[in-house]
């Protein structure tokens, strides 16, 4: 038992250790003496509105520098489509410039028009100076008491970096466009482009352990901080309302249930046995499709397990403000050390639901979640190729993914399986299962599962749809999102909220002498899932700018696959809680 202790909190420290952020500058602590080279690179550029389709920087015909280097990136920035090349900018330490000439050339009508059609779709630029992000917008449209066939596009030539230092430490940048230093693009004719940049250096006493707090303290100030707080009200609410009402009316009703069977042994009347108490001999009857609840309910446990590690890193701090990519490494290696814990719940619950196959349903285990998110990758992938995107995952990257699911996620996953196969755990069944099944009455419509899994999903979704736009907006937009014990807060009064729900749902369900529960549990619990890809259509339409097929299908692809998570995760927390719930009362009644 120690040791499936200790591998999960090995596995976490080691992730911990591979996510610490490095220092990437030339003197590796940050530390530079005057006109020292710091590293300057340019990461991408794309559509303001479209936060997946970026491309390289030099993708639009800027001036290349005589020696341009890529830097090495991790797996995390290369999935989060990061692509550093070193910028044609000189902004050595405390050395200040003026008007400073990279380049001039004169750009062809194909470039004037690759120029104007970024213009037009609100182009912005990213680059890092010294790890630090640095964002700006390449041109505007000038608008200003014109007809939209009078608009002119103007490229701006001038960049201006306001560079602050305390000591011999760079603290922040900013950068900023000189409006009167413009190149108009407006006609279909050759243009003599001239770039340049000046550079300034400013003194100031903010240290440099904390120049990344202005990235932070965006999502905390103080009219978000009381958006979110009335997000927790509000869901706090939810939860108090729901478990009021299970404590007081399903309690009672509990009460009422048993008082009522212990007098039904006492008379030794001969009367039609109804409710749920009647069901004893079904309730336990193993459902349809074995193989595949437990392949569901392993994955599930899979990626709840993920989330809870996820969650962890994030409160200690790993996931700072552009701490490029973390998240994204954080993922693949979880996934891959958790792997294990998804084979052996799922093949040891198979096994106690009298499988026999368990080679099949470890086979199933391991592609429930990883097959769509496969086939999805691989369609986004070549979306991206053939828009030559800094999304497409370039061959080397697929092939570090393939190795680790190969090397890591395979064998962990088969091992577990064995455990869960080896472990002879028996189902625990307070009741026997009779020989036939009971037949169920006839039961009105909104007794059937769709009816049912829309009650189910609402008041979970009901209780996090406040926080879902903040996290829309980080996600799919340019925000940060950095208060992670509120989400953490959320997410714990989700799978309370789901529990519950489930629990009082199955309850009802057995009431109506329908013992088919074992699936509805799992469908109710995971319907939340479904409610959120629903917000995902209200969201693309009502509350973003997103625009193409490549954004479109980005986010409708991966949010297809992480609302399908949610349906597993939250599922298995459903059927979980109902079990539990299940076994309780039969254990609490006399079973002939």
């Amino acid at each position: 038992m120690a040791k499936k202790t200790i591998a999960p909190i090995l596995g976490l420290a080691v992730v911990a250790l591979c996510l610490a952020p490095a220092a990437v500058s030339s003197p590796s602590n940050h530390r530079y003496e005057e006109r020292d080279p710091v590293p300057l690179y340019a990461n991408k550029v794309g559509p303001f509105h479209n936060p997946s389709e970026t491309y390289r920087y030099f993708d639009l015909p800027y001036c290349t520098p005589d020696q341009m280097k890529d830097k090495k990136e991790a797996l995390g920035e290369v999935l989060n489509g990061d692509r550093l090349v070193s910028a044609p900018f000189d902004l050595n330490f405390l050395t200040n410039k003026e008007y400073e000439v990279v380049c001039k050339k004169t750009l062809s009508k194909a470039e004037v028009a690759r120029f104007r059609s970024a213009i037009i779709q609100d182009y912005y630029f990213q680059m890092y100076y010294d790890d630090l992000p640095i964002w700006g917008f390449i041109g505007k449209v000038d608008k200003e008491d014109r007809d939209p066939s009078e608009y002119k596009y103007l490229l701006y030539k001038h960049i201006i970096f306001e560079i602050f230092y305390n000591k011999n430490r760079v603290i922040e940048i900013n950068v900023r466009t000189d409006p009167n230093s413009v190149a108009d693009l407006t006609e279909d004719k050759e243009v003599d482009f001239q770039f340049m940049y000046s550079a300034k250096w400013k003194e100031t006493t903010i240290t440099f352990e904390k120049r990344m707090d202005k990235y932070s303290h965006s999502s905390s100030l103080p009219h978000h901080l009381e958006i979110h707080w009335f997000s927790i009200v509000n869901s706090c609410v939810t939860v108090l309302l729901l478990t009021g009402f299970l404590a007081t009316i399903l309690m009672r009703v509990l009460k009422n249930d048993f008082v009522k069977y212990a007098h039904d042994e006492e008379s030794a009347e001969d009367e039609e046995e109804t409710g749920w108490k009647y069901l004893h001999g079904d309730v336990f009857r193993f459902p349809k499709y074995k193989s595949l609840f437990a392949a569901a309910v392993g994955s599930g446990t899979q990626l709840f397990t993920l989330t809870v590690f996820i969650f962890i890193l994030a409160l200690v701090g790993v996931f700072y403000p552009y701490n490029r990519g973390a998240l994204f490494t954080a993922l693949v290696v979880i996934y891959a050390l958790t792997s294990g814990i998804a084979g052996y719940t799922a093949t040891s619950f198979y096994c106690q639901l009298e499988g026999t196959n368990w080679v099949r349903n470890l086979l199933l285990t391991g592609c429930l979640f990883c097959g769509p998110l496969f086939l999805t990758f691989c369609f986004l992938n070549t979306v991206a190729i053939a828009y030559t995107a800094t999304a497409a995952l370039p061959f080397g990257t697929i092939l570090v993914i393939v190795l680790i699911w190969t090397l890591v996620t395979s064998p962990l996953l088969i091992l577990g399986g064995i455990a869960g196969k080896n472990s002879k755990a028996e189902f625990q069944a307070p009741c026997r299962t009779t020989k036939y099944p009971r037949e169920i009455p006839p039961l009105p419509w909104y007794r059937g599962t769709i009816p049912q899994m829309a009650m189910a999903g609402f008041l979970p979704f009901s209780a996090i749809y406040i926080e879902l736009y903040y996290i829309f907006a980080s996600v799919w937009g340019h925000r940060i999102y950095t208060i992670y014990s509120i989400l953490f807060v959320v997410f714990i009064i989700l799978l309370i909220v789901t529990a519950f729900i489930t629990v009082a749902l199955t309850y009802f369900q057995l009431a109506a002498e329908d013992h088919k529960w074992w699936w509805r549990s799992f469908l109710c619990g995971g319907s939340t899932g479904l409610f959120i890809y629903g917000y995902c259509l209200y969201y693309y339409y009502a509350r973003s700018d997103m625009s193409g097929f490549m954004q479109t299908s980005f986010f409708f692809g991966y949010m297809a696959c992480i609302c399908y998570g949610f349906f597993l995760m939250l599922g298995t927390v459903g059927f979980r809680a109902a079990l539990l719930f299940i076994r309780h009362i039969y254990r609490s009644i006399k079973c002939e």
